[in-house]
């Protein structure tokens, strides 16, 4: 099998194809057959050395990657209810980008009748964080309104459906003309380019009264926005810094990353409490462990695919061996939907 390597912190390059054995499952794991493998932005901060979990977890070195398509490969003599050859989901704690993955059997999800396995290889970590941040801790109401930053990545595509689905009317922002399609695709209620219009003169004019829900994985470029603009009872739903991170080079500008740290807000609890606002905040990958809320989310998701009610994200398909390449692109903010690798 093979699988990419990096061995310290880095650019592009630090990504390196290694061979190695085939694997074998443990009693309650399989192994699969990897077809397609989702990539993230995460697998691009875990390439800089600046994704905590890849620390507290593997450390160096390390294979990025949380989600991967493929079929069935072997089984442990506990896993009863797949078989070699199944077509199959699963997410991983990093190790995702490899020719075959070994994983627990509560990571492993069938795929449905007919489904697309380069496609769904990028569903379950977009969908999973969606899934999270509207339903695990905003809980919007029918009607509520609902502002997504970076609509029309793959983060922020699920949200715009799933918040649909909640009822919510849904506003969506994109940082380039182009991205405007996709958010019609989608069906957002309103849609802001703030390349070409005030981002939030429009937003107040969308929401005199402020969100009731905003979603924000941008950091210190909007979080202080975001949160001053929701309205009594309002949340604000944190998954991300991206802003922080360059968009060319592929290495972290040390010095950009300590001033962003210091203008980043800090949300006084005394003044959270007098205005009735909440921030809530989460990295899925410290929430592996939570195989209640995994076997939920997913079932759930995957029950929505299975009657169309949700659609996979489109996805930008690149060989495994330009895994550079697809990390450059989903850094460059130019991307819509998800990046795939093909081994």
């Amino acid at each position: 099998m093979r699988r990419i390597v990096i061995h310290r912190a880095g650019s592009y390059d630090r990504l390196t194809i290694r061979e190695g054995l085939a694997l074998e499952p443990r009693e309650d794991g399989v192994v699969v057959a990897v077809e397609a493998i989702g990539v993230n932005y995460a697998d691009c901060m875990v390439r800089m050395g600046l994704y905590q979990s890849a620390k507290d977890f593997v450390g160096w070195p390390i294979t990025p990657g949380f989600e991967v398509a493929g079929r069935v490969a072997r089984v442990g003599n506990k896993v009863t209810d797949l078989a070699v050859g199944d077509p199959v989901l699963a997410v991983t704690l990093f190790g995702g980008y490899a020719t075959e993955v070994a994983v627990p059997r509560p990571y492993v999800f069938r795929l449905p009748r007919g489904a697309d396995a380069v496609a769904m290889a990028g569903f379950p970590a977009v969908f999973m964080t969606a899934y999270f941040a509207l339903f695990e801790l905003a809980h919007p109401r029918p009607g509520a309104k609902l502002l997504v930053h970076s609509a029309a990545g793959g983060v922020g595509g699920a949200l715009v459906q799933l918040g649909r689905l909640a009822g919510c009317e849904v506003t969506g922002v994109v940082g380039a003309t182009h991205k405007l399609e996709t958010l019609t695709r989608l069906g957002v209620d309103h849609a802001i380019d703030k390349s070409t219009e005030p981002l939030w003169d429009r937003a107040e004019a969308i929401a005199p009264d402020g969100f009731d829900v905003v979603c924000d994985a941008n950091g210190v470029a909007t979080l202080a926005q975001s949160y001053a603009h929701l309205r009594r009872a309002g949340k604000l739903v944190v998954y991300g810094f991206h802003t922080m991170i360059p968009r060319r080079g592929g290495k972290p500008n040390w010095v950009k990353l300590a001033v962003d740290y210091l203008r980043t807000p800090r949300f006084n609890p005394f003044q959270m409490t007098t205005e009735s606002l909440s921030v809530l905040a989460f990295n899925l990958s410290y929430l592996f462990d939570r195989f209640d809320i995994l076997e939920e989310a997913m079932t759930r998701l995957m029950g929505w695919l299975d009657e169309g009610q949700i659609v996979p994200a489109p996805v930008e398909r690149f060989a495994f061996e330009a895994a550079g390449d697809a990390h450059r692109r989903i850094e460059s903010g130019e991307s819509v939907g998800k990046l795939v690798l093909l081994p």
